[in-house]
């Protein structure tokens, strides 16, 4: 799908790279299931059924999750409005409009491809944004619909999965019942290889995260030619999200990846390893957005 969303090489060659990598990975995964628990019929249900409900199934699991329902333009007619007038600059398919009721300033996009695709925002982010901030959020979420990420990101995030309901099936279930030390020493190389296929899928799909936040900051302010809206945006929520009680913030935090911004506090966020966030830093996107600011300015 071509849009007047600006393309990113470094953002395609991304997904490409990890993609290709976790596939090995996926590959080389279910052999091994295959090979452990002598039964290729039960590893291929288990990887095929966990990839297919992850996939065709990722944008329910996500509204059910942060509570939100589609809505109609008769019951958001601003928010479809802006999100119309943006589909039209972008010369792209409207996605579906859906609202959260949660008090989380934050917005997401979900779906496996651009005609099923959804933009979720919360009530709290429009309540505390005005009409340039929120159209830059907007704008940010359908370049990730436009850039196909979220679908990548879904794909990308389903090894991990899978990895860690073997492992928990393994040190709760069948781990604790076999008595057999054969099948036991199985048990543990099933466990210890899903742990590691979890922690270098964690690793790869955390690296495409930051990039792809980077990049649809970049080409949704591009879109909107006001970059300064946007950051305007992201310094607001990341100042009221670290007001939200902790106890709403971990309830949120398994859809970081998905979010505009990431549901943690600033203290918390501030002593998290880059190489474990979903997303760049606040200094870090302020920053490219005040040299695209620029830009712009020197172009106009």
């Amino acid at each position: 799908m071509k849009t007047r969303f600006a393309p990113d090489r470094g953002l395609s060659s991304r997904m490409l790279i990890t993609s290709f990598l976790l596939g090995l990975l996926y590959v080389g995964f279910v052999a091994l299931l295959i090979a452990l628990t002598k039964s290729a019929v039960l590893a291929v249900v288990i990887a095929g059924g966990a990839l297919f409900v992850q996939y065709w199934f990722s944008d329910r699991i996500a509204l059910y999750a942060m509570h939100g329902r589609i809505v109609t333009p008769e019951e958001a007619p601003e928010l479809h409005g802006t999100i119309d007038r943006l589909c039209a600059l972008a010369d792209m398919p409207k996605p579906r409009v859906a609202i959260a009721d949660v008090d989380l300033p934050n917005a997401f996009a979900t779906g496996r491809n651009p005609k099923n695709a959804v933009v979720c925002v919360t009530t709290g982010i429009m309540r505390r944004l005005d009409q340039d901030e929120l159209e830059g959020v907007l704008s940010h979420e359908l370049s990730h619909v436009a850039h196909r990420d979220v679908a990548v990101m879904t794909i990308a995030s389903f090894l991990g999965v899978l990895a860690g309901l073997i492992t928990r099936f393994g040190l709760y279930g069948g781990l604790g019942r076999n008595r057999d030390q054969n099948t036991a020493v199985i048990v543990l190389t099933v466990i210890a290889v899903s742990i590691a296929v979890y922690a270098i899928s964690f690793l790869l799909t955390r690296a495409l995260s930051r990039y792809r936040e980077l990049a649809a900051d970049r080409a949704g302010a591009m879109l909107t030619g006001r970059p300064s809206a946007l950051a305007s945006a992201l310094t607001k929520i990341s100042g009221d999200i670290a007001r939200i009680p902790s106890r709403d913030l971990r309830q949120a935090e398994p859809f970081n990846a998905f979010f505009f911004a990431p549901a943690i506090s600033g203290k918390a966020g501030a002593s998290l390893s880059s190489l474990f966030s979903t997303h760049p830093s606040l200094e870090k996107r302020l920053d490219r957005l005040g040299v695209l600011s620029r830009e712009l300015g020197e172009q106009a």
